[in-house]
């Protein structure tokens, strides 16, 4: 009878041991598992910004997409595109991204007509000075021409005295010139010409004009120069053509962008 009772305890013994291994054992996945949920939670997917590619064209040396994005960005949401553009287009060494507002044009003849720009660095070109980069490492220089949309709202907010009571047709940002123009009618005016100021951050007036109309095949522009440069509005866009510029604009702009 004893040997039944100390064959018992050993079972019971042994049970005990095997169950507090297996309790450890659990214990420890389980510490696992949460260090490895903490750590994928430390880094959290970032939402990147609604984008559209409009254009891509290639020459021998690098390969430049046009996207257009629906508002003025910070440099970290241009960078979370830029990344994204970078991993559909791995195969592309040269990569050159041209950020365009609603408005922007694809054609055109201006260097900067467009909000910024982002180029990837070839690691055999890489300088001290380049030290932004994607979430992958990839060197990106990125360089934004247009201003913040603080600023941006802040400039098209101004209410200068030169349009109390003047019928306004848009406010337009020029972001190299970090002006806003404004064209308006005076509903006193019995001729209903067109006018045309442009203010910088403090309301003054830096340019004033009174545009000569003139239609071509239909279409009606506005002479902004002797010179014959012009623009047009149409759609709450005003865009820019040089009188040599082969009917290619320079720039365009959407009104309250």
């Amino acid at each position: 009878m004893s040997n039944n009772v100390r064959q018992l305890a050993d079972e019971y013994r042994i049970m005990k041991e095997v169950k507090a291994f297996m309790l450890r054992v659990i214990k420890k996945v389980l510490v696992c598992c949460l260090m490895m949920t903490l750590f994928s939670c430390g880094k959290k997917p970032q939402n990147i910004p609604h984008y559209n590619i409009s254009k891509v064209f290639k020459t021998d040396s690098v390969t430049t997409v046009n996207v257009h994005i629906n508002d003025r960005m910070t440099a970290a949401q241009l960078l979370l595109i830029a990344g994204k553009l970078k991993i559909d287009s791995a195969k592309i060494q040269n990569l050159d991204i041209h950020y365009l507002l609603p408005g922007n044009t694809d054609f055109s003849a201006g260097d900067n007509s467009y909000y910024a720009s982002a180029r990837y660095v070839k690691d055999n070109e890489v300088k001290p000075t380049d030290t932004l980069k994607d979430d992958n490492d990839n060197v990106v220089r990125l360089k934004i021409f247009g201003l913040s949309g603080e600023r941006a709202k802040s400039l098209l907010a101004l209410q200068p005295k030169e349009i109390t009571g003047k019928n306004v047709l848009g406010r337009f940002i020029d972001d190299y010139n970090h002006t806003v123009i404004i064209p308006f009618n005076d509903p006193l005016d019995k001729k209903n010409e067109l006018y045309i100021i442009e203010i910088d951050s403090t309301a003054k007036v830096v340019s004033a004009t009174v545009p000569q109309k003139i239609i071509e095949d239909g279409a009606e522009k506005w002479l902004v120069t002797k010179n014959g440069d012009y623009i047009t509005l149409k759609n709450n866009v005003l865009t820019q053509y040089a009188a040599d510029g082969l009917g290619v604009p320079f720039n365009s702009i959407k009104s309250g962008i």
